[in-house]
């Protein structure tokens, strides 16, 4: 067997992904991604900035070119220049950087409509910039900017260009799809069409996202023979984007058998990273990246992962430096608790499971999906203080808390079939709760405990929509004991610790452990 084929990555973040509407790196972060791309991921090369836009940029450029040259870099730093005399690239050298991606205009409407000069005129003026820039000891690749409408709309002007520069010291040629207009097909056929033509020439490919069709370009591209892509960290870019990363390399690992550089280990992290820099959310769905997408919903696919792995493919979590995890909702089977109760360690019995599944599929109905930081404390709720063939039950209830005045509570409860309601008002919803149920107790001569103490417990990294665990500790006839539930909403959690309490005391069923000091 020969070697097998490498592609070459070149990552355009700081550069085409800052052009994504709002995003705005500063120096510092720049160097920090910059760092990240080439030393973690392990990219070939990094498209860093566009010369010429601002001193914030130019003093940008200038501490990523002394953090590349301090580290033995500086080669696979790369600037956007522009064919305006020797500017961009004095721009370029006094920041430090060697290499130019000098922008061309890779169409006939563009160099027509845009510059107002012929082909032939554009062409001198690409020589002249390719031959100062040698002499400045700059490397030059050359972009055909819109190369994708050229090949579409002026295909001899494209050839016409590429025949005048072929011989021209360019390191590389990139062929990007400006305006993200190109089907895999064309794209295939017009990369095939350049690599024929020009098989001794380095050929980049440069993808938009505007169809969604970036990676599938992508994909044709490299079929066709370039020998380099760009992409972007999280498919940032103008408008759609460009192609992302992550989906890049894993089709080029998995659907091609070729090789990158990239280690794909640290591709989660540094799209983190640059998720918190940039201020763009990653989609919950986005390919390797997003939050769910090593989370199995239904409950027949983690029992079939238990079954030989039935329903994994090749995108391992582990690959990618993440695990895999089973969503607790309400499309949760037995299989997905006992996945995620193992990850936490926690061994139940099949009675236990049983309840356990039941109540997060109930708590599901509530909210898309429960974490498994949640888990722990929905198997409290379930499993301590438990109390089958309630005597008494909540029939209704109404809380209302209106400006200037003070919450109110109306509470409906059933004690042993017959109903009793009840309203009033209270310093908080819980205390107007607690003193209409009391009214009720009360009217019946019913003793009712002294609540000592309220807690309300947020699991770790608790989103606003996070369960919350309200504890209650009661004490009745010299005894303290607590009572414990779990919701979304605090003060429907404590009414159903509450119900517990009523319950417990209804059965004369108080632990015996739960003689406590009071504080």
């Amino acid at each position: 067997m020969g070697e097998v084929r490498k592609i070459e990555i070149m990552d355009t973040t700081l550069r085409d992904g800052e052009q994504t509407s709002g995003v705005s790196f500063a120096a510092q972060e720049k160097v920090s991604v910059v760092r990240l791309l080439l030393e973690e991921l392990k990219v070939d090369r990094v498209e860093i900035a566009s010369a010429r836009v601002s001193e914030g940029e130019y003093q940008s450029v200038q501490k990523i070119a002394q953090w590349a040259e301090a580290h033995g870099y500086i080669d696979r730093l790369e600037v956007l220049g522009f064919v305006d005399g020797t500017t961009s690239l004095e721009w370029i050298a006094k920041t430090g950087c060697k290499v130019v991606n000098l922008l061309s205009k890779g169409s006939l409407k563009h160099c027509t409509y845009q510059l107002r000069k012929s082909a032939d005129e554009h062409l001198e003026d690409i020589k002249k910039c390719i031959a100062s820039a040698r002499e400045m000891g700059l490397t030059v690749n050359l972009y055909l900017e819109d190369w994708s409408n050229g090949m579409r709309d002026s295909k001899e002007y494209v050839f016409h260009m590429m025949d005048g520069l072929k011989d021209e010291p360019v390191k590389r040629f990139m062929l990007p799809d400006t305006l993200g207009v190109l089907n895999p097909d064309e794209t295939r056929q017009f990369c095939g069409e350049m690599i024929a033509r020009y098989p001794s020439l380095h050929f980049d490919f440069h993808a938009h996202n505007d169809y969604d069709l970036a990676v599938a370009n992508v994909f044709e591209a490299v079929k066709a023979g370039v020998k380099g892509v760009h992409v972007t960290v999280n498919g940032l870019g103008e408008r759609a984007g460009n192609a992302p990363l992550t989906s890049v390399i894993a089709v080029i690992h998995d659907h091609m058998g070729l090789q990158t550089s990239v280690d794909e280990s640290k591709l989660y992290n540094v799209s983190k990273v640059v998720e918190s820099y940039s201020g763009v959310r990653i989609p919950n769905n986005k390919p390797i990246i997003g939050d769910n997408v090593f989370t199995q919903v239904a409950g027949i696919h983690a029992d079939g992962d238990k079954k030989k792995n039935l329903y994994f493919n090749n995108l391992m979590p582990e690959r990618f430096g993440r695990f895999r995890a089973y969503a607790l909702g309400k499309n949760a089977g037995r299989s997905n608790i006992v996945k995620n109760l193992e990850a936490l360690g926690i061994e139940l019995d099949e009675e236990s499971t049983r309840k356990v599944t039941a109540r997060v599929i109930e708590l599901g109905d509530k909210k898309e999906i429960v974490n498994l930081d949640e888990l722990p404390y929905i198997v409290s709720d379930v499993l301590k203080n438990g109390v089958e063939n309630k005597d008494i039950e909540m029939l209704n209830y109404s809380l209302t808390v209106s400006h200037g005045l003070r919450p109110t509570a109306t509470v409906k409860l059933s004690i042993k079939g017959e109903v009793y309601q009840e309203t009033a008002a209270g310093e908080g919803q819980y205390h107007a709760f607690s003193k209409a149920m009391y009214k009720i107790y009360r009217s019946l001569n019913k003793p009712v405990p002294e609540l000592i103490d309220y807690e309300v417990v947020i699991p770790p990294g608790g989103k606003t929509n996070a369960y919350v665990q309200t504890i209650i500790t009661w004490k009745f006839e010299g005894k303290v004991f607590k009572t414990r539930a779990l919701d979304i909403d605090q003060t429907v959690a404590a009414i159903k610790a509450t119900m517990k309490m009523l319950n417990m005391l209804e059965k004369g069923n108080i632990p015996n452990m739960s003689y406590l000091p009071l504080p």
